[in-house]
């Protein structure tokens, strides 16, 4: 059982990777390598801590509108390997202007709960019920979750959040309600992954933004690979904070740990 610790508590410190392989045997998914190519490989369930890391780690994601949950591994996957970010010539010139303040897991409810509000295009609704908020809300409080923020003047304006375990980060969502906020605030993410060794970022399905940075399709054999050999690294649970010039959304950023 995965259980809430206080905010002291919170702060960074390294989960060996066979307290994930635990979790896994607890709760045990069907194997994605033999589901069908849409990704649907089970229903029902609940979203309850220790399953929720267990999905991930077995490549894995809830995905549904109303009860019951649904569970998706699609194939192929969409990943992106922190050292192909790609940056064009537009973000660049945004990077250098630094028009956001940037921070990390200072206001994860915030960021999931703007995703929850964003329009999508070619969708009625949103995937981020009530369920969903308070289940990654509590991973977030775990040390699971993470988000990063972009503020202007104040303000929300932009951000990303998902889940890490080991050397993998899963994204989930992400918003902007200002010009390339939501990209800056990626950006910073894959500095800060990056700079810790991360191997893959999971961008789960293909969108045209994330290819423009960089995002590539894996079969998903190759991408359950990838996630098997990223929990062989411990994972950074607790409270993630950005260094130098992450902070600003500049290009480049510390790559201290």
């Amino acid at each position: 059982m995965v259980e809430e610790r206080s905010a002291g508590e919170r702060q960074c410190r390294l989960v060996p990777p066979e307290f994930i392989a635990e979790l896994c045997e607890r709760y045990p998914f069907p194997d994605p390598r033999s589901g069908h190519s849409e990704g649907l490989l089970a229903y029902g369930g609940d979203l309850e801590a220790g399953r929720l890391l267990a999905a991930y780690a077995q490549g894995l994601f809830p995905w549904y509108e109303s009860p019951p949950i649904l569970w998706y591994s699609p194939d192929p996957r969409a990943v992106l390997f922190p050292e192909a970010l790609r940056i064009n010539r537009s973000l660049a010139k945004n990077l250098r202007r630094a028009p956001y303040t940037l921070t990390l897991d200072q206001n994860f409810a915030g960021v999931i709960e703007a995703c929850a509000q964003a329009p999508r295009p070619g969708q009625s609704g949103t995937w981020i019920n009530d369920d969903m908020i308070r289940a990654y809300c509590e991973l977030h409080e775990l040390g699971f979750a993470h988000s990063v923020e972009a503020h202007a003047d104040g303000e929300l304006v932009g951000g990303i959040y998902g889940v890490s375990l080991g050397a993998a980060f899963f994204g989930e969502s992400m918003f902007s309600r200002r010009s390339d906020a939501s990209k800056i605030a990626l950006v910073a993410l894959v500095d800060r992954i990056r700079a810790w060794g991360f191997r893959v970022l999971d961008c789960q399905a293909h969108t045209e933004n994330t290819e423009r940075l960089g995002a590539v399709l894996q079969p998903r054999a190759a991408f359950l690979d990838l996630v098997s050999q990223a929990l062989e690294a411990p994972t950074r649970c607790g409270q993630w904070e950005l260094v130098g010039s992450e902070r600003r959304g500049k290009e480049g950023g510390d790559s201290g740990g």
